[in-house]
């Protein structure tokens, strides 16, 4: 294992201690441990970092620059840590997020507590909207989108794949019958959105090629939610991501149909943001904070939504 800062917290005692014994005796470690240390240093520089003699050790000219080089290192990762362990109660500001109606009550808020035991000084500006917002001129600093990104100046933060699936009630599909193939799609009804980017398709996987199916529905409206809760009053189908009915149809209210007929349907979902090295710290501290735990959620595993 890599060890260079305890090596060099070793050199730095020693050159102070002016002994081998002495520097020893202060980090309650032997004196040929010590000195087998320095001289892995100097093994691995290929230099001669102090000369020893009886009396009293000297550095060599490349010693002197390593000291001084090694105290300046570590005295920057002293100020890392405690500017790092000091920042979620210094750190304070807002952050604009737009986040889509379902990812946001379903996956987003449940980490906010966590968040703000964290972060205090923090406040979360959160938009609702399952609308695409323009970062620019909304005053957004991060927004969580799904699907392909459009060639922008912003920078994009992989959160990770939504796996969608076709779900019905089952007084639904007691009613109207259970769809067996893709064309039996043409005889349901499939709840829809109105968007202006959304179109009265669902992209199916058929032969290895991605197939837009024409689909018709009772319903368009412009967040996934309302979808969900018209599916389970049994309304119709709804095309929708695995995170936001996964709880319904481990319950039985949802039931997936043609899973064995339908190739894997994935939608990429990113957070995107302005900034890049010039972020503030307080969208980094939120996007670190959140992005991995998102991901997890994704990706099944154990979650807070």
């Amino acid at each position: 294992m890599d060890n260079r800062v305890g090596e060099m917290q070793v050199f730095l005692r020693v050159v102070e201690a002016g002994s081998f014994s002495e520097a020893a005796r202060l980090l309650r470690m032997t004196p040929s441990t010590v000195s087998k240390l320095v001289s892995r240093i100097e093994t691995r520089l290929g230099v001669r970092l102090v000369e020893r003699s009886t009396r009293r050790l000297s550095l060599t000219a490349e010693g002197q620059i390593y000291y001084e080089r090694s105290q300046a290192l570590l005295h920057d990762l002293d100020e890392a840590e405690r500017e790092l362990s000091q920042g979620a109660a210094t750190t304070g500001g807002t952050v604009r997020v737009n986040v889509s109606v379902a990812f946001g009550v379903l996956c987003l808020e449940p980490l906010l507590p966590e968040f703000w035991r964290a972060y205090p000084n923090i406040v979360i500006d959160l938009s609702l909207s399952d609308e695409i917002v323009d970062l620019y001129l909304d005053r957004t600093d991060v927004a969580f989108r799904t699907g392909p990104l459009p060639d922008s100046g912003m920078m994009a933060r992989r959160i990770g794949v939504a796996h969608r699936k076709i779900v019905a009630a089952p007084a639904y599909l007691e009613r109207y019958g259970t769809p067996r193939t893709v064309d039996d799609l043409a005889r349901h009804n499939c709840l829809g959105f109105n968007f202006r980017r959304a179109a009265p398709v669902w992209p199916i996987r058929e032969s290895g090629r991605i197939v837009d199916r024409a689909v018709r529905g009772s319903l368009l409206t412009n967040n996934g939610e309302t979808v969900r809760r018209m599916a389970l009053a049994g309304v119709g189908l709804a095309r929708m991501g695995d995170y936001h009915v996964r709880a319904d149809v481990a319950a039985g209210r949802l039931v997936e149909v043609l899973a064995d007929v339908v190739a894997p349907d994935e939608e990429q979902i990113h957070a995107v943001f302005l900034g890049g090295r010039r972020m503030p710290q307080r969208v980094r501290v939120f996007l670190d904070f959140v992005a991995p735990r998102l991901q997890q959620m994704l990706e099944g595993a154990e979650a807070p939504c």
